[in-house]
C-alpha cells in the first residue's frame, strides 16, 4: 500500500509538533511496513509533481490552512481520505452553533462567496473516511463542534522521541552555565503561547526562566517585552533532534506551557518522559490518568494558580522515575501500528466494496476490524459554518 501523506506548503517552513508528528510518523509507518506482509510505504507528497490518484490513500494531516481542498481533491479522484485534524478542544456544541450561525450569516451576506473557516473544516471532516483524534477531548470536539458521528473517527495520541526517555542534564548545564532550578518553556515565542503571562505570574521568585523557540519577525517586540525581565533567558530555536533541547528537558525544576490552548502537545509528553514535572493550560486534548502528582493544568490567565502550581513542583519534586512512567507507552512505533491497521481496515472496506480487488494482510493484529462509516454528502456553502482552529 502507498500513502501519501500532506499538511499545507508552509509546514516544514519553520520547526514545531506538527512537523515532528508528521516526520516521525512517516518513518515509524516505514519501518513497519518493511516487515509485514503486505509492503507499507509512506511518503510526503509533492501535489506539484505527483497525483493524488498515484497513492493508494491519502493522510492529510490538519484540517485547516485550505488542506480542504487536498481532501475535495483526493475524493474526486476516488482516493480515500485518512484526515488528523488537530482541532482545539474547545470547540463544544455552543461554540459549532455560533460558528455555523455566524457562517451563514456570512453567506448570505455576500451571495455565498464568502466561506469560513469553520464550514472548511467541517467540510474537510465531512469528506473524510477516516479522521483520527490524539485524544478523548479532541473526539468530543470533533462530535460536538462539527457534528461528526463518533463512528468514523479513531483516538490515537501522539509518540514521544526516545533522546528524551533518556536525556541527561549534564550537557546542558555545562553549555549553558545554569546550575540551579529553572523553569522551562519550548515553543514559538508569541502571545499566543503566552510567554510574557509566565514571567509576570513568576515575578519576585527570583527563578530563571528558560525560553526555546523561535520568534517570528511580526513577534520580536513581544520577545523584547519578555527579555526585559533580568531571569529570563531565551536560547532560539534548536532541531528536535539536538541532544541539547532533550538536555533542558531534563536539567528544568518544571517544564510551563500556560498557552491559550493546545491540542495534544509534544512539548508536554517530552518533558514528562524527561523525568520534569509539567504546568500547562487546561484548554488541551491531553488526558493522563493519575498524572496529578506531576501534571497540573490551570486557566491560561491564572496566574495566582500558575505560580502557587510550580512553587508546589519547586519544593516537593516528584521521583522522575515514577513522571517517565506516565508516558512510557507513548512510543512513536506503537502509534503508527494503531494508524497503520487503520489504513489496512480502510482498504478492506473499499476492497469489500470492489469484491475482484485483493485485500490486504494487516500490519499488525491489535484490534479487530472497526465498522464502516457512512460516507457523508458534499456540504454546500449554506452547510457549513465557523472560525479558524490555532
Amino acid at each position: 500500500m502507498r500513502v501519501g501523506i500532506l499538511s499545507y506548503p508552509m509546514l516544514f517552513q519553520r520547526e514545531g509538533g506538527l512537523q515532528v508528528q508528521v516526520r516521525e510518523t512517516i518513518a515509524a509507518l516505514n519501518r513497519l511496513g518493511q516487515d509485514a506482509a503486505h509492503p507499507l510505504q509512506a511518503e510526503l507528497v509533492d501535489p506539484n509533481r505527483e497525483r493524488l490518484d498515484s497513492y493508494d490513500l491519502i493522510h492529510v494531516f490538519s484540517a485547516i490552512n485550505g488542506n480542504y481542498r487536498v481532501v475535495e481533491a483526493a475524493t474526486e479522484m476516488g482516493v480515500p481520505v485518512v484526515l488528523s485534524p488537530l482541532l482545539s478542544p474547545g470547540w463544544d456544541r455552543a461554540a459549532g452553533f455560533r460558528a455555523r450561525v455566524a457562517d451563514r450569516l456570512a453567506g448570505r451576506l455576500t451571495a455565498w462567496h464568502v466561506q469560513t473557516s469553520y464550514a472548511q473544516t467541517k467540510r474537510a471532516l465531512q469528506l473524510a473516511r477516516l479522521v483520527i483524534a490524539l485524544g478523548e477531548p479532541e473526539r468530543d470536539a470533533i462530535m460536538s463542534g462539527f457534528l461528526i458521528e463518533a463512528s468514523k473517527i479513531r483516538v490515537f495520541p501522539n509518540g514521544i522521541s526516545r533522546q528524551f526517555f533518556t536525556a541527561r542534564p549534564e550537557a546542558f548545564r555545562h553549555r549553558t552555565g545554569i546550575t540551579g532550578p529553572f523553569v522551562l518553556m519550548a515553543g514559538t515565542i508569541s502571545p499566543y503561547k503566552n510567554q510574557l503571562g509566565l514571567v509576570q505570574a513568576l515575578e519576585g521568585l527570583e527563578l530563571p526562566i528558560v525560553l526555546i523557540g523561535r520568534c517570528a519577525r511580526e513577534d520580536q517586540g513581544y520577545l523584547d517585552a519578555v527579555l526585559r525581565s533580568p531571569w529570563v533567558r531565551w536560547l532560539g530555536e534548536l532541531p528536535h533532534q539536538d541532544p541539547l533541547l532533550a538536555g533542558a528537558f531534563a536539567a528544568a525544576a518544571v517544564v510551563a506551557l500556560p498557552s491559550h490552548g493546545e491540542v495534544f502537545p509534544l512539548a508536554v509528553l517530552e518533558a514528562l518522559a524527561s523525568g520534569t514535572p509539567v504546568v500547562m493550560t487546561d484548554e488541551n486534548a491531553l488526558d493522563l490518568p493519575e498524572s496529578a502528582f506531576a501534571l497540573r493544568k490551570v486557566a491560561w490567565h491564572d496566574a495566582v494558580s500558575q505560580r502557587t502550581a510550580i512553587q508546589h513542583f519547586l519544593a516537593e519534586p516528584p521521583d522522575r522515575a515514577a513522571v517517565r512512567a506516565l508516558v512510557d507507552q507513548y512510543t512513536w512505533q506503537r502509534v503508527a501500528s494503531q494508524i497503520a491497521n487503520c489504513y489496512l481496515d480502510l482498504a478492506a472496506r473499499l476492497a469489500a466494496e470492489r469484491p475482484a480487488q485483493p485485500l490486504p494482510a494487516r500490519v499488525h493484529p491489535t484490534a479487530p476490524p472497526q465498522p464502516a462509516a457512512a460516507v457523508q454528502p458534499v456540504p454546500t456553502l449554506e452547510e457549513g459554518s465557523d472560525r479558524g482552529v490555532a
